[in-house]
């Protein structure tokens, strides 16, 4: 039988209360520890769990029996993950994985000298009807059109029927403000010359959510396009995160990407649909937060007369829980890491070439990290 994983858990947010503790039991992983920055949020898990807790991420990394790291803070994890791979430990990182593509090449030769594995958390990639889409998506013949179309609410819709407790304010603030400044940091190193509303966006929006869109484009088989035309509306400078809508090309195939920021809308929804001269695939991806929640597949061919559908095999597993079996695997097996390094290098280069667009739609010329590569 193989040895359970000895994982630590940093960061004890949402999606890891709701999603990732859960699914780690169900994988057979062994949590030796969770960490978050907030004392009122660990003693919060810790006391519903019985897992040992700490507000010390460097803590939780160097304990002799945690093996892996599964990292599931706000913002970028380039710094934790980094630390964590210097200290010997496989790494599990949430997105974003980080904001430059230097910053994940210093990671990829760090994990190379560890000999760890490093996986970064793209659940999509993983779920079981990604791997059906794109086999699905491989007999489509000429394709013309990839639309994805993005419906995201405010958080509260998405998180109500977890009855968590609000977040204290008792995390250690300059830890935070830290973590922020280096964030900043890097934006301006990812888009040399771009306005701080412009580097906003793509720490937050860019980087926070539609980086799940572009990995799973890759995951289809399908090529990320590396120039866009976009705009970010209404305003980059309010309150709220802005909506964005995205045209690029790549050879004879055009992409539209739609994500919509909808405060009140009642559930977050995705939707990615490929239209083909011989038929179309419909995916309507998982929602978050919702630990049994199924993503829906259907696909339209015209062979003769014939038209099928897909829907769920049995036996469904969530991304979440897949994603987990696979780094195990590749801890245990040495398997190929699915959601490596070089797929996170291409999705922050095409994640750059979006926010260059919003800053050209704005009137701003701006180079990328990307560009002068």
């Amino acid at each position: 039988m193989t040895a359970p994983v000895r994982i630590a858990v940093i960061g004890a947010g949402t999606i890891t209360q709701s999603v990732h503790l859960p699914s780690l039991a169900r994988a057979g992983y062994e949590i030796a520890v969770v960490c978050d920055l907030s004392p009122s949020r660990v003693a919060e898990v810790t006391g519903r769990t019985g897992i040992r807790g700490t507000t010390s991420p460097a803590e939780a990394i160097a304990a002799p029996e945690v093996e892996a790291v599964l990292i599931a803070t706000p913002g970028s994890h380039a710094q934790l993950a980094l630390a964590a791979i210097r200290a010997g430990k496989h790494v599990l990182a949430e997105k974003p994985l980080a904001l430059t593509i230097a910053e994940i090449e210093e990671l990829e030769a760090a994990a190379a000298e560890a000999g760890v594995v490093a996986q970064v958390g793209y659940m999509k990639m993983y779920d079981p009807l990604t791997e059906r889409a794109r086999a699905e998506l491989a007999e489509l013949d000429d394709v013309r059109l990839v639309r994805i179309t993005v419906a995201h609410p405010d958080d509260l819709p998405q998180v109500d029927h977890l009855r968590m407790t609000p977040p204290q304010p008792d995390a250690d603030l300059a830890e935070i403000e830290r973590a922020q400044a280096y964030e900043a940091e890097q934006s301006a190193i990812a888009l040399p010359g771009a306005s701080e509303a412009v580097q906003r966006y793509y720490r937050n929006v860019l980087n926070g959510s539609v980086v799940h869109e572009l990995s799973l484009l890759r995951a289809l088989g399908l090529e990320l396009p590396e120039t866009w035309t976009a705009e970010a509306f209404p305003t980059l400078e309010g309150s709220a995160p802005a909506s964005l809508i995205a045209t690029a090309a790549v050879g004879d195939v055009r992409y539209v990407l739609s994500w919509n920021w909808l405060p009140e809308y009642p559930e977050y929804d995705e939707e990615l649909k490929v239209l083909a001269s011989n038929g179309r695939l419909e995916y309507h991806l998982a929602k978050p937060y919702l630990l049994e929640e199924r993503s829906r597949l259907r696909v339209e061919r015209n062979v003769g007369l014939e038209r099928r559908d897909t829907s769920y095999a049995d036996g469904y597993e969530t991304g979440f829980l897949r994603q987990l079996d696979a780094f195990t695997r590749s801890i245990r097996h040495d398997e190929p890491v699915v959601s490596d390094f070089a797929g996170a290098k291409r999705d922050v280069r095409s994640l750059q070439a979006l926010a260059k667009a919003v800053a050209a739609a704005r009137g701003e010329t701006i180079s990328t990290e990307a560009d002068a590569a």
